[in-house]
């Protein structure tokens, strides 16, 4: 009789245990790409270069053979041609893009290194669905030329306005448009941690950038590496108990996410110059100085580009879990009555 009350005891605390951790973790895992699968996962891209920049995007072949891609240290990665000088179509890179495509979704980022804070560059880790913009487009990780904290940003078709309402206090939204007409400018978050991007991050040797994307919201949070919640490192994501994200995109004025977003695919890649960090080349005074143009210093300093590298640890996808409490307090009841009985 005792035997049996004690053997019930022990299953009620099995089962609540397994209620706690259904209700600790609201997402089931879709998929992780690391050094087992990443590059049959992702497609090399090797068309122009859709913002203008001045980079020659290779294929796997070339990108294996010239150690621009494979893997480090059981870690995925990406780099830039750091050797030729006055490269005639552009420094050599890679630019990477997921055969799987998401709507919605919890997406968890151990990066290790990402390009540094250098002039002339300009690296993302980004979402993008088809049909660009009106499929949407969440720019994650985003910088150019000497910039030392990420810009989290939103393109859509016109008619989104967002607010950041929830991001960390010193986060400010610079647009509340994210399809602007004749602008890609989109709605954009500055963040102030010198932490989460370029030479910062790199010094601290990374850390997790998680995303969650619902029908109510869009927000990221950037994690260092001393700092990764135990519920991400045992692969239970709870956002609940993360504290305020870095940035986060609700509608505003009752538009709705769901309308922007769809089918949005993952990139890696990092370009040179073109329609932001060329632009942004005149009014940086530190790189300026350095050479009269973004292209003539990407052409002739290829040195510069050593720390311009991608390493990822991991890239984890979750799903939005189905409501499973139910069902295990009714174990928990037949259990019960079994053993006690």
């Amino acid at each position: 009789m005792y035997a049996s009350r004690g053997l019930a005891l022990s299953l009620a605390s099995l089962f609540a245990g397994r209620v706690a951790h259904a209700q600790y973790s609201p997402y089931t895992l879709d998929i992780t790409y690391d050094s087992t699968n990443f590059f049959s996962q992702f497609d090399f891209f090797t068309d122009s270069d859709p913002t203008h920049g001045f980079v020659e995007y290779v294929d796997a072949q070339t990108a294996n053979s010239l150690g621009l891609a494979g893997i480090t240290a059981g870690a995925v990665f990406m780099g830039v041609d750091d050797a030729t000088k006055n490269p005639p179509k552009g420094r050599k890179s890679v630019r990477v893009t997921s055969h799987q495509s998401f709507t919605h979704g919890l997406f968890i980022a151990d990066i290790a290194h990402m390009p540094g804070s250098i002039c002339g560059a300009w690296p993302a880790m980004w979402m993008v669905g088809p049909n660009w913009p009106f499929s949407g487009e969440i720019d994650i990780i985003e910088g150019v030329n000497t910039q030392t904290t990420n810009s989290i940003t939103l393109h859509t078709g016109p008619g989104l306005t967002v607010s950041n309402t929830g991001s960390n206090p010193s986060t400010q939204l610079l647009n509340s448009d994210c399809g602007p007409n004749s602008s890609n400018s989109g709605c954009g978050q500055s963040t102030a941690d010198n932490q989460n991007y370029g030479d910062g991050f790199n010094a601290i040797r990374g850390g997790v950038y998680a995303t969650e994307w619902t029908s109510d919201h869009i927000a990221v949070w950037f994690f260092p590496r001393t700092n990764i919640p135990i519920d991400i490192s045992i692969g239970m994501p709870n956002p609940d108990g993360w504290g305020l994200p870095l940035a986060k995109f609700t509608g505003a004025n009752g538009c709705s996410l769901d309308d922007y977003f769809k089918n949005n695919q993952i990139i890696f890649d990092t370009t040179f110059c073109g329609d932001w960090a060329g632009q942004a080349w005149a009014s940086n005074s530190e790189c300026s100085a350095l050479a009269n143009s973004c292209e003539n210093y990407v052409s002739n300093n290829p040195s510069a580009f050593t720390e311009a590298f991608w390493l990822v640890n991991s890239l984890s996808v979750y799903n939005q879990a189905p409501n499973v409490t139910t069902g295990v307090n009714a174990s928990l009841q037949t259990s019960l009555k079994r053993f006690t009985a």
